[in-house]
């Protein structure tokens, strides 16, 4: 609702347009994970806060020639009861994580059958990605002899399959496509989610990202970019940002799924909240295939325009979920921007998801955002696990130890960056009525 205006375009044609007098509020209502640390959100939550690792020695193929042996392995996952047995035979296991968690997401909001026969399925819309998609099946195939390769090969293998799906699945007819933007791909997602929510177009969003790339193509892959930690013998210590001796990060596989909602939707529906979306922000370094800026300049603008955006003050932010991969650069330039953007805020408070699941890449924003809004809804932080040496010019009064941390959020600010130079900030806070 809202006045109607009246638009004279230079051509001097004469138009109507209707313009909103205020703002949508977009919050969460549900979310869903596939992760190594759990595919229940509690669970997950609750090991991160317990400091379980999910990082283990790969045993999804025979990796004895590969440097790098280990990775966030997901090993006991069952699509059943949440995705179609016609589909689960066919579909690469990003598409099967990313449809579960997009049905437990669902679940968790209390979209039953019956809420949404209600629903105005012409405004629900879905955008989840992949960083990498999926081949798997289809390469195996070819090693036979190209009449081998399932004729859905090519649909099962494209990023947007899970939207299509999800969206075939529900009926939504609302905005669907996928965005694949390295591992800030849930990130971008979310955010083009939440948009199409603000300009009025859709009042509920199914966002997020999945990834499924243990395999040796993937594996070989990431260490022909010499990015992986080698940490072979500790498995569960080899994910370690800001720890002066990481080496790399650590491949893991999973999903992530939210659902955002026009708060007035949420409110007649009698949604539960678990936090509101404040708005966010992307910028690109332009600079390197797999660098970041060596400034750490794009992260700090893309945090400052995040606030500029939500119109949140920098001295409101006191949690910071942070992208921290283990690798010996990118930890360093993402810390220096938080600083550069936020000082030596006594209350600021940052973590890295990644150091217990492995870094999930596309899926990895979507999954850390879960970890956020929990830490919002139960007023608990987890801990960097295997902190035991900052680096050098780390402060440790702002980076959380290898304990949970009881915090009473106000702003929690969530990054991810992907190669290519993508850099990508949403922030969330606990809702008020108001």
């Amino acid at each position: 609702s809202g006045e109607t205006v009246v638009v004279r375009p230079a051509d001097g044609v004469t138009t109507e347009k209707k313009q909103l007098t205020k703002q949508r509020r977009v919050v969460v209502t549900g979310v869903g994970v596939v992760t190594p640390i759990g595919d229940e959100v509690d669970v997950f939550y609750n090991n991160l806060l317990e400091g379980i690792s999910g990082i283990s020695e790969i045993e999804a193929f025979d990796c004895a020639k590969f440097p790098t042996k280990i990775a966030g392995e997901i090993k006991s996952f069952s699509p059943d009861g949440w995705v179609t047995p016609k589909i689960s035979k066919r579909a690469d296991k990003f598409t099967l994580y990313l449809l579960t968690a997009g049905k437990k997401a669902l679940a968790d909001a209390g979209i039953t059958e019956e809420v949404l026969g209600k629903l105005d399925k012409r405004r629900c819309g879905v955008i989840v990605g992949s960083a990498l998609g999926g081949m798997r099946d289809g390469l195996e195939a070819l090693r036979v002899s190209y009449k081998k390769i399932n004729p859905f090969g090519i649909p099962f293998a494209t990023t947007n399959i899970g939207s299509a799906l999800l969206a075939m699945d529900l009926g939504w007819m609302g905005p669907n496509y996928s965005i694949s933007s390295a591992c800030a791909t849930s990130n971008f997602c979310m955010l083009n989610a939440a948009h199409h929510i603000i300009t009025g177009e859709s009042d509920v969003m199914l966002c997020g990202g999945s990834d499924a790339a243990i395999l040796p193509i993937g594996l070989g892959g990431f260490v022909a970019c010499g990015a992986l930690s080698k940490r072979n013998s500790e498995p569960t210590k080899a994910s370690r940002p800001w720890d002066i001796n990481r080496d790399g990060f650590v491949i893991g596989d999973g999903a992530g799924v939210l659902l955002l909602e026009d708060l007035e939707h949420a409110k007649r529906r009698g949604a539960k909240i678990y936090a509101e979306f404040l708005g966010g922000s992307y910028t690109c370094d332009a600079y390197h295939f797999t660098d970041p800026h060596p400034d750490g300049s794009g992260l700090a603008l893309c945090i400052e325009r995040a606030l500029a955006q939500s119109g949140v003050a920098k001295e409101h932010v006191n949690y910071v979920n942070a992208y921290g991969s283990s690798t010996p650069r990118g930890d360093l330039k993402e810390f220096r921007a938080l600083i550069h953007c936020f000082g030596k805020n006594p209350e600021l408070r940052v973590n890295s998801t990644k150091s217990m699941t492995g870094h999930l890449l596309g899926a990895s924003g979507a999954v850390e955002a879960v970890a956020t809004v929990k830490a919002i809804q139960t007023g608990w932080v987890h801990p960097n696990i295997n902190l035991e040496n900052p680096d050098e010019g780390m402060d440790t009064n702002v980076l959380i130890g290898i304990k949970k941390e009881p915090l009473d959020i106000k702003v929690a600010l969530s990054n991810s960056f992907g190669f290519g130079g993508h850099n990508s900030s949403i922030l969330f806070a606990p809702y008020k009525c108001i």
